[in-house]
């Protein structure tokens, strides 16, 4: 009878698991609201992003095509359009000259510290011109930047212009004169069919991905689904190859192999390091791989904005995890076999009762393994004892100039796209052993409650965003809880049924339950994240916006011409504004 109190518990953690994250839904989403109605001007808010534009006539142009729709449908709010094009050319040209601006800083500043009372006149700094500067002819650098400079600008105009004429591609963004008028333009219909005309929200200008904004529809869903394949492959067989390389990477096979290598591996000392650590490091290398090779799989989708890369590089990281170390840790050496039995009996039940089965010997593991998070995870963060050392590093023998020192000690970001599944892998088996193993509670209050504490400090007061999303991410937060959750509410169902207990089916409605909450959450509270609510962007500025500064903001940097007030040379892949003043 005593079961009847971890049946109770199951129903008691759940609910309060709704609680909390119906409350967190709706403090986020009023975080946002207020976020979106701020009075400050923000490019974004005026723009939209217009993809699968049609195919013109051979006598109109996609600009001209883009703006006559939308002058038609928007005939008092319409600012202006700026057509989308393949600037791959001109953005190399144009990096090829800021690296070159780049050198000419630091060789001016080696050339400064080399003058001495000895040697007044000091060393010209001189660098080679061949492969990675080790051959080819020696040349001043400061000179040969500067005429490598004079030589780049007149070719970075010369494709500005060819880019603007005749690599317009079929996306645009258009801008209106009002935030309201944006959002309401972002979320209507405009086509008749579903493959022309698609409106979203433009991301930031510092977020978007310009190479993907020109994918049709067909094209992003048939990548989609190549990249779900591939990403499910990934998660399910990764341990092979790293199982594979391990085997390869003893010293025996590694002999056999690259039989030139028998002079390094026959040393004593060096067998000896090789044989306790090639193996792990193998393993570290592939999982260090892992999440660049999510992030390179999400832009391939044909996603526009690095923000969205990063929440959909979280999801495929967070099943990874949960599979890759939760789920095979916990099945241990019966992994294939499992496997084998799922595929020959593809029912539930049989998969609740393996997870029954072996979940309850994974506790101490578990347990040990979010306190391990918890003090030494924690402590690294907050310490960033190595980017420390990497930029003492750095400073001394590579950095020069004050602008490489700031490159240098730049933190980056939060890291999204790997935090968020990590700490979703704690919220995980901290609810899935919150019954069985009850002692694991208070180390996953203490994670989560001095990681809230360290990682405000970190992104108050040490990270810098690459973007604002205003809180797009907590919807994949939710998302991933309540699978955890309904993981959770499974294996307990197993657990339970396990000990013969004559009740334990009172525990399956649990499981719907969550199911309708999640789907009540999303239609009630995931709309004002998709799209702005117009009772939101209707809230006045607190000053007139500059349509031409935000208009700016949109230009890549490699079409940017040297003054501003240029910018009408560069307009056939930029509309002229109406007459319609900007609005509030």
């Amino acid at each position: 009878m005593r079961l009847w109190a971890f049946l109770l518990s199951v129903y008691w953690v759940s609910f309060v698991t709704y609680f909390i994250l119906w409350k967190s839904y709706k403090h986020v989403s009023n975080l946002r609201a207020t976020a979106r109605s701020t009075p400050d001007v923000k490019p974004e808010e005026f723009a939209v992003l217009v993809r699968d534009v049609p195919r013109s006539s051979p006598d109109e142009t996609i600009k001209d095509s883009v703006d006559s729709y939308f002058r038609a449908l928007h005939p008092n709010t319409f600012y202006r359009s700026m057509v989308v094009t393949d600037h791959k050319k001109a953005d190399k040209i144009y990096l090829e000259i800021e690296d070159h601006k780049k050198k000419i800083a630091r060789a001016e500043v080696l050339y400064a510290n080399s003058k001495t009372e000895s040697n007044p006149e000091g060393n010209k700094p001189t660098h080679r011109t061949g492969f990675l500067g080790l051959i080819g002819k020696k040349v001043d650098t400061i000179e040969y930047c500067s005429e490598q400079i004079k030589e780049l600008l007149p070719k970075l105009e010369a494709e500005q212009k060819t880019t603007l004429r005749d690599k317009q591609q079929r996306a645009a963004i258009v801008f209106f004169n009002s935030r309201s008028a944006a959002a309401s333009a972002s979320q209507a219909l405009h086509a008749q069919v579903f493959d022309k005309w698609t409106v979203m929200e433009a991301p930031e200008p510092r977020d978007i991905i310009w190479p993907n904004l020109s994918r049709n529809i067909y094209e992003r869903q048939i990548r989609q689904v190549v990249v779900y394949s591939i990403v499910f492959l990934t998660v399910v067989f990764y341990m092979v190859p790293i199982t594979a390389v391990s085997a390869i990477s003893t010293l025996e096979n590694l002999r056999k192999v690259l039989p030139f290598l028998k002079v390094v591996v026959d040393r004593p000392a060096i067998r000896t390091v090789l044989q306790a650590y090639l193996p792990q490091i193998a393993l570290i290398v592939f999982l260090a791989l892992l999440p660049a090779f999510l992030t390179f799989l999400s832009k391939a989708e044909g996603i526009p904005s690095q923000s969205h890369v990063v929440r959909a590089t979280s999801g495929k990281y967070f099943y990874f995890v949960v599979f890759n170390v939760f789920l095979v840790y916990t099945l241990g050496k019966t992994l294939f076999a499992s496997l084998r039995t799922i595929l020959d009996n593809a029912n539930i039940g049989v998969i609740i009762n393996m997870l029954a089965t072996s979940l309850p010997g994974g506790a101490t593991f578990f347990l040990t393994f979010v306190a391990l998070k918890f003090f030494v995870g924690y402590g690294l963060e907050l310490s960033r004892l190595i980017p420390l050392i990497i930029f003492h590093l750095k400073r001394k023998y590579l950095c020069k100039t004050e602008d490489e020192v700031k490159a240098a000690w730049a933190p980056g970001d939060l890291g999204y796209g790997t935090r968020v599944p990590n700490d979703m892998l704690i919220a995980t088996v901290v609810l899935c052993y919150s019954v069985m193993a009850p002692l694991i509670i208070p180390f996953g209050v203490a994670y989560f409650a001095l990681g809230w504490l360290i990682a405000k400090n970190q992104v108050l007061r040490v990270y810098v965003p690459s973007y604002e999303s205003n809180g797009r991410m907590w919807p994949h937060m939710h998302t991933r809880i309540i699978a955890a959750l309904l993981l959770y509410q499974a294996t307990m169902i197993g657990v339970i049924g396990l000990k013969k207990f004559y009740y334990s089916p009172i525990l399956v409605p649990l499981l719907p339950i969550s199911f309708i909450f999640a789907y009540i959450c999303h239609m009630r509270f995931y709309p004002a994240f998709a799209n702005t609510p117009l009772e939101v962007a209707q809230h006045e500025l607190k000053e007139t916006p500059n349509m031409d500064a935000i208009y700016t903001a949109y230009i890549p940097q490699c079409l940017k011409p040297d003054k501003l007030e240029d910018l009408d040379v560069f307009e056939d892949a930029q509309s002229h504004t109406t007459s319609r003043a900007p609005s509030f």
